[in-house]
């Protein structure tokens, strides 16, 4: 099996001064794509701009015989999610892969969380991914190719304490995927999600000394596959933790159709609407939101019908 490689493809990659960006940056560099490292160089809070991780990245990328540039727009703007496509656009004159990484942390409980606090997160997670997909996708389907990978988190999927902000965003996260998926679909443009488990900076102040092996290395490989274009889904969710590799997703159970309900009868089928035997799993593309409506309609007919 022949190496996969991103030879004369250019990819943007947000937060790749450190941690797991970095190493899908330097994955890809050692894989010959061209490669906008953009990192802001701030705290862990996203307070302050330093060039010095990007460019370090940067370094070593074209150490090893690659190519790359530092960029320290921030992703939290639309004029900085602009600016950061622009870096790839002026230096190369394309983009084939956008991945968004950066992110920052601030918890605090729901009850102590300020608008700041909450906001903050919001701008570099969440409408940070929109400010760089925004201006890359019409790119990228106007050249009838690209490949987006987003970041979510198990934080979005399942909840976690003091982290209100990071969990909105990781799990609108979703959203902006599928949506994504669907308008790029006939452009041959895939945009699907990593579920990433690694131990790095954002790990500051968890003990850890009795994890395994979590460095970003293994879940780089990964969002390397979803970068590629041998990449064959969209609107996905691929989970990466300690070398553990999964899907997730999102389904239902199959349900109950009754005529009418009352708020007792919600009760008393409680155990079939839970029932997990024959759950549905719609794939997002080609058409999961229609998929719901119709076998939901089709339950409706069946029904009235008995």
């Amino acid at each position: 099996m022949s190496e996969k490689r991103f030879d004369g493809q250019v990819a943007v990659i947000t937060g790749a001064g450190r941690g797991l960006g970095k190493a899908y940056a330097l994955l890809l560099g050692a894989k010959g794509a061209k490669v906008v490292v953009n990192d802001l160089g701030g705290s862990l809070q996203g307070d302050g701009v330093d060039v010095g991780p990007a460019q370090e990245v940067v370094n070593e990328i074209i150490a090893a015989g690659g190519e790359a540039i530092a960029n320290t727009d921030s992703v939290a703007t639309p004029e900085g999610g602009q600016a950061i496509i622009n870096a790839a656009i002026n230096t190369w004159g394309r983009i084939d892969i956008l991945i968004h990484n950066a992110g920052n942390v601030r918890p605090a409980l729901i009850r102590d969380m300020s608008y700041e606090d909450f906001n903050s997160v919001l701008d570099v997670h969440l409408k940070g991914a929109f400010h760089v997909v925004k201006p890359a996708m019409p790119l990228m389907c106007d050249a009838g190719y690209g490949r987006i990978v987003l970041t979510s988190s198990i934080g979005g999927l399942y909840g976690n304490h003091k982290v209100v902000n990071y969990g909105v965003s990781k799990a609108g996260m979703i959203g902006l995927c599928n949506v994504a998926a669907l308008e790029g679909a006939e452009h041959n443009v895939t945009c699907n999600l990593i579920v990433p488990g690694a131990v790095t900076r954002m790990a500051e102040g968890i003990d850890v000394s009795a994890y395994p092996p979590m460095g970003p290395e293994l879940v780089a490989p990964v969002v390397g596959w979803l970068s590629h274009e041998s990449c064959s889904v969209s609107g996905e969710m691929f989970v990466s933790i300690a070398g553990r590799v999964a899907k997730a997703f999102i389904g239902e159970t199959e349900g109950v159709y009754q005529p009418e309900w009352t708020i007792d009868d919600v009760e008393t089928q409680l155990e079939k609407i839970g029932d997990t035997t024959n759950p549905w799993i719609l794939p997002v593309v080609p058409a999961a939101h229609v998929d719901h409506i119709r076998n939901s309609f089709a339950m409706a007919v069946k029904g009235s019908k008995s």
